[in-house]
Order: structure tokens, then C-alpha cells, then sequence
């Protein structure tokens, strides 16, 4: 029987969500891979669990995440019911709607009859009365942002979600998400883009509207799906994501991707740190950033990862040297995919 370490809240750090009474951790774990269908239960058990151990609340899944989808939160159902059902207060738990899940015109994208339809069935999955936080998993362009927004609005008022957030959305688009559900009496709480010290794209006005709009920030993504856990230095392992060419593509280790690798890890050797741990403590270092979300295959990452928050400090020359060495590098695979077809 699991029995949570006493001491896991001394283990963590946590920071307010925006303007919100939300504390979450600074770091949180996504079920994005991993804990699908054809995950190994007892690693993907031991990683949740682990995680929780040391402070880790928020627990962060989508819909259509596994695979196949759904399969992660059936998982992560299990897993809350056998061991964490008496903690289920102490956690954060998030999900999505936005991606394809069913066939059809109602199975994806930004309509009221999806998010709502799609909610009902991430609630069934995961064997829960309410999610914390529900999030539009993207945005789309022939949906009403008015329509999307005001789904939202019905799940919290209904009792499924206590809080809404938004992922991948641009600046222009967050702007106008935050008014519409300013105006619904319901706060947009959260964004959750894309971000990585190759991986930019919110630096370009994104940040400093969370910031007016006092919005948290949770970072997906921020070793670039394993380009920077240093794992590529010599190669592409049988292994990576890269290997298998899914969502991690080849063409992300283009030659100057894998020279600013090596430059960067070679700062972190200066700093005591990894290249992972470097790269999530330069990313929390931002004030507009809540927390970062990190994936894992097994425990061990987890646990360097967490060795970040030992030292989130840079100082000018280290900032100077880590810009000069991290262009952006075209990562940003989510970018444009609000365009659904006619």
C-alpha cells in the first residue's frame, strides 16, 4: 500500500498561478508520453508516485494523450484510485480538449459540442467528479473564440473544472481570450505554451501579455522534447523520440540545433549543472513563468530534474553567453494550427 513521504511539501517550491489564489509547483509532470496504453504500469506507477513523494501535485494530461488516446488518463485513473485517492485534494490534476478523438465534425477542434462532449469523457476515464484545470488545447479559427471561451466558462459553473487555461495560443489571440472570459466571470488562469531555450517563439509578445493580463504560465516542453536532456550529443539513440520521427522530427537536429547543444552544455558543465537542469532553471528564472512542465520515461529523469531548482540564479555574463548560443531553432511545431478546415 503507497504511503506518501511526510515531508514532500519541504521537497518543493511553489508559485502563485497569475492572479489567482493557485499555488503550483515549479515543476509539474505532463502524461503527454509515456503513460499510454503500451506504458509499462509499474514505471509509469513509480514515476507518478515518486513525483508526488517530492512535492510534485500537478499532474497534467490532455485527451487524446497516450497512445492510443484517452489511454493516459485511463492510466492515470487507476493509478489515482488504487494509491492517491486519499490525496485527491492535494492534487492538481489537468486536462484538454482540442485535438482529434472521434470521427466526424464533432470529434476535434474548438466547438462547444466538443469541449463539453470531450470533458464528460475525461472525467469518465480518469474516474473523477472535476478537474482542476481545463484547458482549450488549441485554438481554432472557425470556431467563435466567443463559443470556445464560453464553453469554458460552462464547465466551471457546472462543477466539472475549478480553474480554464489555454495552450499554444498567440499573443493576439490570448488577448482576446482573457477579455471574453473577464466578461464570463470566469478568469482565464493559465496559458500553457511551448518554450525551451530553442524554442522562443513566446518571447515575441506572448510574455509580456501574461504579464499585463496577469496570467500564469506553465512552460510544455522546455528540454525540446529531449534535445536538450543532452541525450543527442553523440548521436541519435534507438530509443528517442527522434529515431522513431513522431512528434520529435529529424530535421529538429539540424547541424546549428546540435552545435548550440553542445555550446549550451558546455555552460552548464561551468554551472554544476546538467544540460536538462540548466534548461528548466533558465526558463523559471522568468517572472511571467508559473511553472515548468516536464516529461519523463523513467524516475531518474524526473529527480535531475527537479536538481534544477537548486539553482535557478544566472548571472549577466551567463544570460550574455546562453543568448549567444540559443537561437531559436524551429521548434515550434504547434505554431499555425489554429486554421481548421472548411
Amino acid at each position: 500500500m503507497y504511503i506518501a513521504a511526510s515531508n514532500r511539501y519541504e521537497r518543493m517550491t511553489y508559485a502563485r498561478c497569475g492572479y489567482s489564489g493557485l499555488l503550483l509547483p515549479r515543476l509539474a509532470l505532463g502524461l503527454w508520453q509515456n503513460f499510454g496504453g503500451s506504458a509499462p504500469l509499474e514505471r509509469a506507477r513509480e514515476m507518478i508516485l515518486k513525483s508526488f513523494d517530492c512535492g510534485i501535485t500537478h499532474f497534467d494530461l490532455a485527451n487524446n494523450y497516450g497512445p492510443p488516446p484517452g489511454s493516459a488518463e485511463e492510466l492515470f485513473g487507476n493509478i489515482l484510485t488504487t494509491d492517491l485517492a486519499a490525496h485527491r485534494d492535494e492534487l492538481i490534476v489537468s486536462t484538454k480538449a482540442g485535438y482529434r478523438m472521434w470521427p466526424g465534425p464533432y470529434g476535434e477542434w474548438g466547438s462547444r459540442k466538443y469541449l463539453l462532449t470531450s470533458l464528460d469523457q475525461s472525467l469518465k476515464r480518469m474516474q473523477l467528479d472535476y478537474v482542476d484545470i481545463f484547458y482549450s488545447h488549441r485554438f481554432d479559427a472557425q470556431t467563435p473564440l466567443e463559443e470556445t471561451m464560453a464553453a469554458l466558462q460552462t464547465a466551471v459553473r457546472s462543477g466539472r473544472a475549478l480553474y480554464v487555461g489555454i495552450s499554444s495560443y498567440d499573443p493576439r489571440q490570448t488577448r482576446e481570450a482573457a477579455l471574453i472570459l473577464r466578461e464570463l466571470k470566469v478568469p482565464l488562469v493559465i496559458h500553457q505554451p511551448s518554450y525551451s531555450l530553442l524554442n522562443r517563439w513566446i518571447e515575441n509578445g506572448l510574455l509580456e501579455v501574461l504579464e499585463q493580463e496577469r496570467i500564469g504560465c506553465i512552460a510544455f516542453s522546455p528540454l525540446a522534447q529531449g534535445l536538450l536532456s543532452g541525450k543527442y550529443l553523440n548521436g541519435i539513440p534507438e530509443s528517442s523520440r527522434a529515431a522513431e520521427d513522431g512528434s520529435f522530427r529529424r530535421s529538429m537536429l539540424s547541424a546549428r540545433n546540435l552545435e548550440s547543444v553542445r555550446a549550451l552544455n558546455g555552460i552548464a558543465h561551468t554551472r554544476g549543472q546538467s544540460l536538462a537542469q540548466m534548461a528548466i532553471a533558465w526558463i523559471l528564472r522568468k517572472p511571467a513563468i508559473t511553472s515548468a512542465l516536464i516529461g519523463a520515461s523513467r524516475w531518474s529523469q524526473i529527480e535531475e530534474c527537479i536538481g534544477a531548482l537548486k539553482n535557478t540564479a544566472f548571472d549577466a555574463d551567463e544570460l550574455e553567453q546562453i543568448d549567444r548560443h540559443a537561437p531559436d531553432g524551429g521548434l515550434n511545431i504547434w505554431a499555425g494550427e489554429g486554421q481548421a478546415a472548411d
